[in-house]
């Protein structure tokens, strides 16, 4: 069957596919998702305790920009590679078409594992938050086994992102566009409170102060602060930043491509890197009691509740629930559409399931089965540390997350700066910068992919007189079965019947495309 074809499904035919999924996403839309994934009303929120006890307030005020500064390079290789693959499949189709097709395999799959993490630890955060929120109004739901119903909402709010991805495909880019404003409006309104509500507030010279409440040293002056219990503080921002790869995996269904998902992947970081740090400046300015908020675990909770009227402090924490509602149901497209993707290649197993569509053009097969993975690995998060409310689970999915998304983005952007000026761009290009941004970024990640598998609390330290499974930071045992099991996959099968990237296209020319089958 013949048909004529606009630019974009021209370019996605020269790329080896035909049209399937809806192009029905404007530019704006695209920068949304990202947006979205990235959601400074979640990772700001969720992990701010990360850095309030490793490191303290300089892990934010200043290791906030230094860290964005670098992912914003990292976005901007990125940028060069979707405008030149507007493709569903992202930085996998990159890897595979810049390198071989091993180097497709790896990525694919460190990808796949990343965003099925990133997906249940956002779900999880907005359960966390959600049952705080519920605890506000109903004092016999306080007291209740704070882990376990965090565990049961985070089922339902998974539960009902996989429904909206499902029946409300049409809906989707709207609530994308919605969620865009939800967190602007929603952080300046929290800023705000934050600005008025309180009685009263800390120095600008708190800002800069130094907190250990890590465990590891012996305070805030040695090697061992700042080489690593400061740069375990950097997990709020390499983690609040992240899930940018979207403006890829939504590419297909998005008009001009090669322009709107190169300028909204990068857009995406640069805007929330400013607003979450007003954000995060606001909260310091706030937290002033100290102790209270060290009582507490550092929790982002305890400076609202010290600082603010209940009211006031009610109205934040929804406001961050529904904007982390809105965040993981961006994830959950994301997710879908690399598991979509992958699979239209033959890389996943059962893969003739998960990449076919419905009659809406919805790969739901591939939204189910990313939803009930994200379940699964997240179940560890049943049991936490004896008094804590916090499981090290929670945290070692986090990890997963930015180990496996910024591993697979280091791939093809290492593979671009191997290839040199051999690279075809597209509209959007680097130019003559795309070396020593290229290199900058595969360091970076690097060397956080390094501190994200290590311990985060003594006790998880094997050899600890005190040791305690429910504080290990299983991220290095996850990522490193995974990682062990695709090689050998790749070793004992996968090199003799994987390829890359299937063409279902059989032949393009100006104006038609003839489908294969």
């Amino acid at each position: 069957m013949a048909h004529a074809l606009d630019d974009d499904a021209q370019r996605l035919a020269e790329l080896g596919y035909k049209q399937e999924l809806s192009r029905s996403w404007s530019g704006f839309s695209n920068f949304a998702i990202s947006f979205s994934i990235i959601s400074i009303l979640a990772g700001c929120f969720t992990t701010f305790y990360q850095a309030w006890n490793n490191g303290g307030p300089i892990a934010i005020s200043l290791g906030w920009p230094l860290i964005s500064a670098f992912i914003l390079i990292i976005g901007f290789c990125m940028s060069e590679l979707v405008s030149a693959y507007p493709t569903a499949g992202g930085i996998y189709w990159w890897a595979a078409t810049l390198g071989k097709p091993i180097h497709g395999w790896f990525t694919g799959w460190l990808n796949l594992i990343g965003l099925i993490a990133v997906t249940a630890s956002v779900d999880y955060g907005c359960a966390t938050f959600l049952n705080i929120t519920i605890g506000r109004f109903s004092e016999s739901w306080s007291k209740g086994n704070v882990i376990q119903q965090q565990f049961l909402l985070f089922a339902i709010i998974l539960v009902l992102h996989a429904l909206i991805n499902i029946f409300s495909h049409r809906l989707i880019s709207l609530l994308q566009n919605i969620s865009v404003w939800w967190h602007v409006f929603g952080a300046a309104v929290v800023v705000l409170i934050l600005i008025f509500g309180p009685k009263s507030h800390q120095s600008v010279g708190f800002l800069f102060e130094r907190f250990n409440h890590s465990g590891f040293g012996d305070g805030t002056g040695g090697g061992t602060f700042w080489l690593y219990v400061l740069p375990l503080g950097f997990l709020l921002t390499q983690y609040t930043i992240t899930g940018f790869d979207a403006c890829a995996h939504v590419s297909e269904e998005t008009h001009d491509a090669a322009r709107s998902a190169a300028k909204g992947l990068w857009q995406s970081i640069f805007y929330s890197a400013i607003g979450g740090w007003i954000l995060l400046l606001a909260f310091l300015f706030a937290a002033t009691n100290v102790d209270e908020i060290n009582n507490q675990g550092g929790q982002v909770a305890a400076i609202f509740t010290t600082a603010l009227s209940s009211p006031l402090a009610t109205a934040i924490f929804l406001i961050s629930t529904i904007g982390q509602f809105f965040c993981g149901m961006s994830c959950v497209t994301s997710m879908s559409r690399m598991t979509y993707a992958f699979s239209r290649d033959g890389a996943v197993p059962g893969w003739r399931l998960w990449s076919k569509v419905d009659r809406n053009r919805t790969p739901v097969n591939a939204i189910i089965a990313g939803c009930i993975a994200a379940l699964i690995i997240t179940l560890p998060a049943l049991y936490a540390p004896e008094g804590s409310t916090v499981p090290v689970a929670f945290l070692a999915v986090v990890s997963i997350a930015v180990i496996g998304l910024y591993l697979a983005f280091a791939i093809p952007i290492y593979l671009r700066v191997r290839m040199g000026d051999a690279f075809r761009p597209g509209p959007w290009t680097l130019g003559r910068k795309y070396k020593v941004l290229g290199w900058i970024s595969v360091i970076e990640i690097t060397i956080i992919s390094i501190y994200f598998i290590m311990p985060v609390l003594p006790t998880g330290v094997p050899g600890n007189k005190d040791f305690d499974w429910t504080a290990v930071n299983y991220a290095p045992v996850a990522v490193g079965v995974v990682v062990i099991g695709i090689a050998l996959w790749w070793a004992l099968s996968a090199r003799k019947w994987f390829t890359g990237p299937r063409r279902n296209i059989d032949e393009v020319d100006t104006g038609t495309t003839i489908e294969v089958g």
